[in-house]
């Protein structure tokens, strides 16, 4: 406890690797990424037997689904935790080639599964989404091209950044994709500005993303809909966000009780976009409260340790997937609230989906990676490296 209150013991020559590296995590965001995980898992046993009764599967299919995910997630998030930066960062170049080839052939070999978007490779005993996996490389290799032009004659890194992201938005809006293509350009966003970008090139950027929305309401019918029936002062109390609005407004502080609620039997994504409902509605409002906590202390602890980093790329990639963590949960949470247009985004560790929650054992465990203690050395030291 006092390690993790006052900070980690230095790290010592020649440690074995699993005293080095719980001497060096930081133990509060580790805390809160399982404790998460648990919270996802019973509100999967509240959520999702009403789907696996309607498809002929166990009461219990999806959670014992969620559990071997997550195990699969989990066991990602430590061994990657344990790398070296440089590891991660090499590691994360090879699965994003891999994963944009992936994306780049959805069109071709990808499926919808009736939802209206091609975003899925379906592999019979489960499917694969790879714009899930995209993220967190897309960040590391960002991050990477961008420290890359503060070195003395270094590459234009921040230009060949900012092509990658546009030609990856270009991909997902075409699935469409829409809330992952948004997702993408902030993380983009945040770490440009992290590395020291204009206030005016922001604004810019800012004002053609406003544009290409425009744009795309114009011409895409999916987009339209969805901004449409978020701008609508009428509720349709049957639809998927007016059974979560109710679910919300039944709960209360502390809810109606354990597997009580209603909602569930009524919403078909009960166990994945929507499941801060059903803790809202069987938990209450302390339980929603507790999500958003443990949430917020992952991203604001893991900015502030990042602030003590002095490598510009450990600290552009750790803003980076810190942000983007953050970001789709409140995307998540605020969808269900009606505070943002209706997305198919999932909140991470809680919501049901391998894809999701590998991919987020990954991105969390290469921000571990980079929030853990390690020695800085003189900051002239780094300066003299630069100019060599």
């Amino acid at each position: 406890m006092t390690e993790m209150v006052f900070g980690a013991v230095p790290v010592r020559a020649g440690d074995p690797v699993l005293p080095r590296w719980w001497r060096t995590i930081d133990r509060w965001t580790l805390s809160c990424i399982l404790v998460l995980f648990g919270i996802g898992l019973l509100l999967g046993l509240a959520s999702s037997p009403p789907l696996a009764s309607k498809n002929g599967f166990e009461p219990f299919y999806y959670v014992q689904r969620q559990a071997f995910f997550g195990g699969v997630a989990m066991a990602a998030m430590f061994i990657t935790s344990m790398l070296s930066p440089q590891v991660v960062r090499r590691l994360a170049v090879l699965g994003f080639v891999a994963t944009f080839v992936a994306l780049a052939l959805l069109p071709v070999l990808g499926t919808d599964f009736g939802k209206g978007a091609v975003r899925w490779y379906s592999l019979g005993f489960a499917s694969v989404q790879p714009s899930e996996f995209l993220k967190p490389g897309f960040v590391v290799v960002a991050a990477w091209f961008m420290a890359a032009s503060q070195d003395l004659g270094g590459p234009p890194g921040k230009s060949y950044s900012f092509v990658l992201a546009i030609v990856i938005v270009a991909f997902l809006a075409m699935q469409p994709d829409f809330g992952q293509a948004a997702l993408v350009l902030f993380a983009w966003g945040v770490m440009y500005f992290v590395a020291g970008a204009p206030m005016l090139l922001l604004l810019i950027i800012a004002g053609t993303v406003v544009f290409a929305g425009t744009v795309f309401y114009s011409n895409s019918e999916h987009f339209a809909r969805r901004i449409d029936g978020f701008l609508s002062p009428d509720l349709d109390p049957t639809t998927q966000l007016g059974y979560a609005t109710n679910a919300i407004r039944e709960g209360g502080f502390f809810g109606v009780g354990v597997g009580e609620g209603q909602v569930k039997w009524s919403l078909p994504d009960a166990h994945t976009d929507f499941i801060i409902a059903v803790a809202a509605e069987e938990y209450g409002l302390i339980c929603v409260l507790l999500i958003i906590l443990l949430y917020a202390t992952i991203v604001v602890r893991s900015l502030m340790r990042l602030m003590k980093e002095r490598d510009p790329f450990i600290r552009l990639a750790g803003t980076g997937l810190a942000c983007i963590f953050g970001v789709q949960a409140m995307i998540n949470m605020g969808v269900a609230v009606r505070l943002l247009p209706a997305k198919g985004m999932t909140l991470p560790f809680v919501s049901y989906g391998g894809s999701s929650v590998i991919a987020s054992g990954i991105a969390v465990g290469m921000l571990l990676a980079f929030t853990r203690t390690r020695p800085q050395g003189e900051i002239g030291d780094i300066l003299m490296r630069r100019g060599r």
